[in-house]
Parts: structure tokens; sequence; C-alpha cells
């Protein structure tokens, strides 16, 4: 006996949009919630030495990085290194018309020596005689 006759039975369906809705509330929070570091330049880990800061505030500073894989960065600006003519240029760039340009180096404390010479002789060929080198403070002994 069938007493439904003329109604036929609804297919059970699976609607995808309350899923969708609340995987793009997640993804939007995520998206909210991270935070992104943003590294300038290059990392580096200096050496330790003690020492007083001079500060001769006639002269224009040029920030030479170096990293321990031997890649360069002129104030904050990554160089490919092609050679000692390129960085001496980049260099004399950097230094535009000041009169007495310093050169500060931050290399790392595992950077090869040869990329340190390279950064001097460079700047030596730019006519820049003042160079010096930037270190970080030692730790207290406990």
């Amino acid at each position: 006996m069938n007493f439904r006759r003329g109604q036929t039975r609804e297919e059970p369906e699976i609607n995808l949009i309350p899923m969708i809705d609340v995987l793009l509330v997640i993804l939007i929070f995520l998206m909210v919630t991270t935070t992104y570091s943003r590294y300038s330049g290059l990392q580096i880990d200096l050496p330790q030495a003690s020492g007083k800061t001079e500060n001769d505030k006639g002269s224009t500073l040029i920030n030479v990085s170096v990293d321990a894989t031997e890649h360069y960065a002129i104030n904050s600006e990554v160089v490919p290194y092609t050679g000692i003519d390129n960085l001496s240029s980049r260099l004399r760039q950097a230094a535009g018309s000041a009169k007495n340009p310093v050169i500060v180096i931050a290399a790392d404390a595992r950077t090869p020596h040869q990329a340190v010479i390279n950064v001097m002789e460079a700047a030596r060929n730019a006519g820049i005689g003042s160079i010096t080198f930037k270190t970080e403070e030692p730790l207290p002994a406990k």
C-alpha cells in the first residue's frame, strides 16, 4: 500500500556553502593575526670587542655589510659582487659629493678574511681612506 501517491522522496544533499564560509573566516583570522618578519639587508653576527666610539660629525658614513656567505650590502642595499671595480664604483656612488666619507664595515664574525679585504681594496680604489669596523660589546661575565 502506497499512501504517498504522487509525492516523491527528496534525495539528501550536502550543502557546502556554510563550510566554505567557516573556512573563509578561519583564513581571514589567520591572515590578520600572523606576524610577518621583513629582513632589510643581511643577517650578521658582529664580532665582539670593547672600545670607545668616536663620532666625527663632519663625515658621511657609508655602511658596508658582509655576511658569512660573502654577500655585500652598501647602506642596506644588497650589491652583487662581480669584482673590486664594481664594488668601488658602488662606493663612489654611495659617497656622492661627500668631503670626508667613512666606510663602516659590519662583517659577520664568520666572514672570510678575503671578503673584508675586498671591501678595503674597493674603498682604496674609490679614493676613500677612512675605514672603521663595527663590533658589538662583549657580554658581561657572570
